[in-house]
């Protein structure tokens, strides 16, 4: 039976839900357990881990890259056609001789709106080749596995469906239909998919709505490009001779916003409405175990069969959880990456990836444990590491916590049913909620650690919002990723 995509409105969505590599130490290997060496005399734990300095990570400016999980991608709230909103600024108000008139972040608002679209094709279900690339501009454009991921795996069961995906430095936007119709060739069914790639994905979703129109349209006049080659002529972004992925349209100048906007991301968000509704509807207290895996900077991977646009979603949520503002923590960990969508092809480059968090719609992916810390089945959120699978039990302060979210979103929907707020978003709720509670745990961190006991004791430790003895490995993992070498844990945590 084929099924249709729930997606828009996305707070209407409902979802029913369904049901190591051996030898040397790696970069993964550390990752895995926590070390003993912070611990006072009478406490064991495994281990050891990554330095940034004595006492924590130390302080420092950073710009963020674009792959990192900064923005979010979102749905079209407002129409791709409006010219006067996607047209490039020009220029000219970019240049250093306006540097006094223009501020910095100003540059890089302006930037950020910029059109950067850097390819945009065609890919179809051909019933003897199987998926392939129909057209695209640029020409020479290397798009060498994009059939694969414009189209997810399983797509036959639905008439429509929106992607998120990575290509190398490029992420990438696709909507798949699936139409009926009357040809033996075609076995009963056509199916493509019209896609994008940008430097970022911070704006793909303002071509959602264009991708679905011209989805439709390759469907029912096969062939017809003219409205696409209208469309990249217009948005294309500015590259390099030398094709390394750089955008040439933002100018050196507005990088110091940049490091502004990465220290500051709830400032910046902008997200598709009701994906942290949908996703805590999901999840449940569940949410409270992804909490900490993402902050740990596992490898989490989310399968579920198609559609999959939803599931991407679930992918820049988790992103979400791990947003840090105080500016030096987290610099010498690895970047929390987004993939989006992935299936087999993909395999090469997971296994090089120290942290990310993906979606695939392949069930062979749970088979190659070596690629993920996390398997995440609809709700089921499992791993096959034994120094992780404590980390998947719930903790007092975890229920804690969840039960404040959720009365927080209460209160929030009470407000805006009753006194029509419309200005306070749930998922503003939801990226403050968990950023706040991210920095206390640091704020906490820093302050011990320069202090003259550098002693984590229960009290400290609740003071980060964590229960002393059900948060202990979590707190030891998080000690040794962040670099927090100087800190000593009490004996009194060894014991629950």
């Amino acid at each position: 039976m084929v099924e249709r995509s729930d997606r828009a409105p996305l707070l209407d969505w409902e979802e029913v839900p369904s049901a190591e590599k051996p030898g040397e130490a790696s970069g993964k290997d550390r990752l895995a357990s926590p070390s003993n060496s912070r611990l006072s005399p009478g406490c064991s734990a495994p281990g050891f881990g990554w330095s940034s300095g004595p006492g924590g990570p130390t302080p420092s400016r950073s710009v963020s890259d674009a792959d990192g999980c900064s923005a979010p991608p979102a749905t079209s709230g407002d129409p791709a056609g409006k010219d006067e909103e996607l047209h490039p600024v020009s220029e000219e108000h970019l240049s250093d001789s306006d540097s006094r008139e223009v501020t910095l972040e100003d540059r890089m608002v302006r930037w950020e709106e910029k059109d950067q679209i850097v390819s945009v094709f065609v890919v179809t279900f051909n019933t003897r080749t199987g998926n392939m690339l129909e057209w695209c501009l640029p020409k020479d454009m290397d798009l060498e596995g994009v059939e694969f991921k414009a189209i997810a795996s399983g797509s036959h069961r639905v008439t429509t469906d929106f992607i998120y995906f990575r290509k190398g430095s490029y992420f990438g936007l696709a909507c798949f239909a699936n139409m009926p119709v009357d040809s033996m060739v075609e076995r009963g069914a056509r199916m493509k998919s019209v896609g994008i790639l940008s430097p970022s994905y911070t704006l793909l979703y303002r071509y959602m709505s264009f991708l679905e129109h011209q989805v439709r349209l390759q469907l029912q006049s096969p062939g017809h490009y003219s409205p696409l080659e209208a469309f990249y002529e217009d948005k294309r972004a500015l590259l390099p001779p030398g094709g390394d992925g750089v955008v040439t349209a933002c100018p050196a100048n507005a990088w110091g916003a940049a490091i502004n906007h990465s220290m500051h991301p709830e400032m910046k968000i902008t997200h598709p409405a009701g994906c942290m509704s949908q996703f805590i509807r999901f999840f449940g207290e569940q949410i409270m175990v992804l909490w900490k895996l993402a902050l740990l900077r596992r490898r989490i991977l989310i399968f579920s069969p198609p559609p999959v646009g939803v599931v991407c979603y679930r992918v820049y949520c988790c992103c979400c959880l791990a947003n840090i503002s105080i500016p030096g923590i987290g610099v010498a960990v690895p970047e929390f990456r987004p993939f989006f969508y992935v299936n087999v092809a993909d395999i090469s480059a997971l296994e090089n990836e120290l942290s990310y968090v993906a979606c695939t719609t392949e069930k062979i992916f749970e088979e190659k444990k070596d690629l993920y810390d996390v398997y995440v089945d609809n709700q089921n959120v499992k791993t096959y590491r034994d120094g992780l699978k404590p980390l998947l039990r719930l903790s007092s302060a975890d229920r804690e916590k969840y039960r404040k979210l959720t009365e927080q979103r209460q209160m929030l929907l009470y407000s805006q049913e009753e006194n029509g707020d419309c200005v306070s978003s749930e998922e503003d709720l939801f990226i403050l909620f968990f950023l706040e509670q991210n920095n206390r745990i640091f704020q906490t961190l820093s302050e011990v650690a320069g202090s003259s006991d550098p002693t984590l004791t229960q009290e400290s430790v609740r003071a980060m919002g964590l229960d002393p003895h059900g948060d202990r490995l979590f707190l030891l993992h998080l000690l040794e990723i962040y670099g927090y070498d100087s800190l000593m844990v009490s004996e009194q945590l060894c014991c629950s």
